[in-house]
């Protein structure tokens, strides 16, 4: 019989609907019945393509055994921790902070006024390798809360007091300057795999916010290793398994140093936030390559991930079938059997084919016979051969069964493609990609509203849940984006609307920055405010960016002064560890400055017009806000949302190009080549 999750929308929670578990969803139905019944919580946190959250429901939450423990010594909970990050980043502080570790599934155990009491992760069925498995746990637990109920007590106060101390924490104090740049890049460089691009060694994630701020210390101080830095992860990347080369898009991490071996589900943030990566450092002097990889992450979300309604879905599985990677891997026979002869032979030599196969089962260490598609660090573009055995294996792995599509929309992730997809379209002069991410823009913008506010979460024909802090601030940095692709005023507007509401919803005006969650959430016991950038920035560290570039558009000095707050309010903690916190940093770069904002007064679409606009895109500048002002009746809008452009005119009777730095405009120009040498100079 189904539980109570059968009618969530979360995919998640509907995976474990028919589980013998009697789960609850998270809510006041949940902690009465504790309350009533005088029982603990259970409470496990995942999210639908999380592998081990798979392997911990298969064991445990589908046996009747473990099954009938839990429902007599617990009242369950399961939350999908993309839909409630307020509620995960709560609970995985406590797991890091007890345990030293986190992750999911993540399980916590907690009175019923959710202070938690115990923290894990993954918990096997049964004793395993020194870790008590749940048939041995749950009654343990039972028993304590029966017999020793006030050391539990105690121990949940215990960490409820220290999840506290740390929401009010006041970290000012520190002047943050060009110092704190100079430090991240050290540690960065310390870390840096220079046999295989990247940072530590095993698994290795991504983290192209990392990327991005190294290319903006290239761009400020000329140190060429940093963007050498970036170049080599890049490439790395690109070529290892981690790149899925057959259909595109990128993995959740690898393995290994060497990026070959991945973990293989599909994040829609991931694929985000490295187009960004991908298209600032072709900007930077990439060249074709870079190109390649924009263009092929485009073409993987926009095939697989977009709904018919031009927004995007959050995720794919790394499973299929039972399996992790089955989607993805080949065997060297599969490859012959689909490929001409001299076909196969080139594929199986470019993607370092191996006939014993070079996928290794994670339990036994040994070979599973099939091969992950990869390519040699040295090798040269895809031959015309190469790309019609890629085509001939996609259409056969078409016929596979395909892992789970997360086919839940998310506003936070969304903001973040529409913010990849408008800088690509603008780098490569790509309309269509510039046309998804505004398509996506007015979905979220006539979907995702209700009585003023923002939500957080979109399935079946249902918008809902609360927006958290991410939310508002990957909007607003996405339209930002699509007003610097498409100079329309309508999203430098909305990025203003979006930013203003966040202002009033999340400031911390005591002790500066943003909380992450809305005040009154009474489901949660703290309000806490987050500024590391982990797998995806922070929602503080974007909330800075936007606030400068908005200033630096509008003329408003109060978001300036609000950018100044937030940063002071994480300048101790910033400090301690910069390179934890490089958007921050990224952001921090761009406030220190020199600030340059360029004003063109034009007609929209005139040939001088645009002449002065192709100059201001042909370098990798990421210091630069662009605004286009029409003269006469056309203007106002732009006027009414950055005024100080009100006193600027034609020159001669043609188009105009104000360069300002630093609060102060050099004369207008109207020659490009004269534009070109201001902007080298500044």
């Amino acid at each position: 019989m189904p539980n109570r999750l059968l009618h969530e929308k979360s995919p998640y929670l509907i995976q474990h609907a028919h589980n013998p578990v009697d789960w609850y969803p998270w809510g006041e139905e949940a902690f009465a019945a504790a309350r009533d019944l005088d029982r603990p919580i259970f409470l496990s946190i995942g999210y639908a393509t999380c592998h081990w959250c798979h392997v911990m429901e298969h064991e445990s939450f589908e046996d009747d055994e473990v099954a009938a423990l839990m429902n007599e010594a617990f009242i369950n909970v399961k939350v999908d921790r993309e839909e409630r990050p307020d509620i995960d980043g709560i609970y995985m502080t406590v797991a890091q902070m007890t345990t030293g570790q986190g992750g999911w599934p993540l399980t916590i155990v907690m009175t019923p006024d959710r202070v938690p009491f115990l923290a894990a992760t993954y918990i096997p069925r049964d004793n395993r390798h020194g870790r008590v498995g749940m048939v041995n746990l749950v009654p343990r637990i039972a028993r304590a809360w029966a017999e020793e109920r006030e050391a539990l007590l105690q121990s949940a106060s215990s960490i409820r007091a220290r999840l506290e101390g740390m929401a009010s924490a006041d970290f000012r104090g520190r002047s943050l300057g060009p110092d704190v740049l100079r430090e991240a890049f050290s540690e960065l460089s310390a870390s840096f795999d220079r046999e295989h691009g990247g940072f530590g060694s095993s698994p290795k994630f991504p983290t192209p916010h990392r990327l991005l701020f190294l290319l903006r210390y290239w761009k400020r101080t000329g140190v060429d290793r940093a963007r050498e830095m970036v170049e080599e992860t890049l490439d790395a990347m690109r070529a290892g398994g981690v790149f899925d080369q057959v259909g595109f898009g990128f993995h959740r991490y690898s393995t290994d140093r060497d990026w070959l071996l991945p973990h293989f589900e599909k994040m829609l943030y991931d694929q985000a936030m490295l187009m960004l990566a991908y298209t600032e450092s072709l900007e930077a002097g990439g060249g074709e390559a870079r190109e390649a990889v924009v263009r092929q992450i485009a073409e993987y979300v926009l095939r697989d991930l977009r709904s018919q309604d031009g927004a995007f879905f959050s995720a794919e599985d790394a499973d299929s079938e039972g399996e992790e990677g089955r989607f993805y891997v080949w065997s060297a026979q599969e490859v012959r059997d689909i490929l001409p002869p001299e076909t196969a032979r080139e594929a199986m030599e470019a993607w370092s084919f191996q006939e014993g196969g070079n996928f290794l089962d994670e339990a036994t260490g040994q070979s599973t016979g099939t091969n992950i598609p990869h390519l040699r660090r040295d090798a040269g573009p895809p031959s015309d051969l190469l790309e019609t055995a890629r085509r001939a294996l996609l259409e056969r792995r078409e016929t596979r069964v395909r892992p789970l599509l997360d086919d839940k929309i998310l506003t936070d992730w969304n903001g973040l493609m529409i913010a990849a997809l408008a800088r690509a379209g603008r780098a490569l002069g790509d309309e269509t990609l510039v046309t998804a991410a505004a398509s996506a823009a007015g979905f979220i913008a006539d979907t995702m509203w209700k009585d003023g506010e923002l939500l957080h979460r979109f399935r079946e024909g249902e918008a809902g849940l609360h927006a958290n802090l991410d939310d508002y601030a990957f909007l607003a940095w996405g339209e930002l984006e699509l007003f610097q692709a498409t100079l329309d005023p309508l999203h430098l507007g909305r990025s203003v609307s979006v930013t203003d509401a966040m202002i009033a919803g999340f400031r911390d005006a005591e002790r500066g920055g943003f909380f992450f969650s809305p005040e009154g959430r009474d489901d949660l016991i703290v309000r806490r405010k987050e500024v590391y950038d982990g797998a995806a920035p922070s929602g503080n560290s974007v909330a800075i960016y936007n606030l400068v570039r908005l200033a630096r558009l509008t003329g408003r000095n109060e978001y300036e002064d609000l950018a100044a707050e937030t940063a002071s309010a994480f300048s101790r903690q910033i400090a301690s560890q910069p390179s934890a916190f490089t958007f921050f940093l990224s952001a921090l770069d761009l406030a220190i400055g020199p600030s340059r904002e360029l004003v063109i007064v034009g007609e929209r679409g005139a040939e001088d017009t645009d002449a002065l606009l192709a100059v201001a895109r042909e370098e990798y500048q990421p210091g630069l806000v662009v605004l286009v002002r029409p003269p006469g009746e056309e203007g106002r809008e732009v006027v009414s949302l950055a005024p100080f452009t009100d006193g600027f005119g034609l020159l001669d009777g043609g188009a105009a190009a104000y360069l300002c730095s630093g609060f102060a405009c050099e004369r207008p120009v109207s020659d490009p080549a004269v534009l070109r040498d201001l902007l080298a100079e500044a």
